[in-house]
């Protein structure tokens, strides 16, 4: 399974699931990064890796139809087969999410439903849930669809919120269980997807 990623900064996600193939955790193949941002340390990370890289954003690609068929060719260059999405800031266009239905994978720092949708990412999403009285929060991977947080939820883990937690306190705790749920939906997504009969 060849693994590509889009990042709009330090790539978190692709760096541990990258970790997880060079160790023998995860049987499959990073390929590429793309990210919007061509100051992100994720870009650079990712050359130093000798992943397929490249820069593609409205800046250079201001018409948005134009941005997502060139976000696809690169994809299909790269023979990418499970897409994800690893800090991506910018939503995916009908063409990417045409050509890779059923394989694009986010991970949300709550557990949706609560706390998700358009303007909740980020610092705005522990913000939320320390507003609201929440006693646990989490992260969620989901695949991605037109609606945005809205796709199919394939694992969840909370975390308890303390009494007294700060926002800061709040987003490391659950930062900490990120990349191995992430690593845990990339397993079960890619043994559905592993044609039946093919080796494990």
């Amino acid at each position: 399974m060849n693994l590509a990623f889009l990042a709009s900064h330090g790539g978190s996600a692709a760096r541990h699931l990258t970790q997880a193939c060079q160790a023998g955790e995860l049987d499959a193949v990073p390929v590429a990064l793309i990210s919007n941002n061509s100051r992100s340390p994720a870009l650079e990370w990712a050359r130093q890796e000798g992943l397929k890289t490249a820069h593609l954003s409205s800046a250079r690609y201001p018409d948005a139809d134009e941005l997502d068929a060139a976000i696809l060719q690169f994809l299909r260059e790269a023979d990418a087969e499970l897409l994800i999405l690893s800090g991506y800031m910018r939503e995916l266009g009908p063409l990417v999410l045409n050509a890779f239905a059923g394989r694009v994978l986010n991970i949300h720092p709550s557990l949706l439903p609560r706390h998700g949708g358009r303007g909740m990412y980020g610092d705005r999403v522990h913000h939320a849930v320390l507003e609201s009285g929440d006693t646990r929060s989490g992260a969620t991977v989901h695949l991605v669809t037109t609606g945005i947080d809205e796709g199919p939820r394939l694992v969840q883990e909370e975390v308890v919120v303390r009494p007294g937690d700060t926002l800061e306190k709040l987003k490391a705790r659950v930062q900490t269980i990120e990349g191995g749920l992430m690593l845990r939906a990339v397993r079960e997504l890619a043994a559905e997807l592993r044609p039946t009969g093919a080796e494990a």
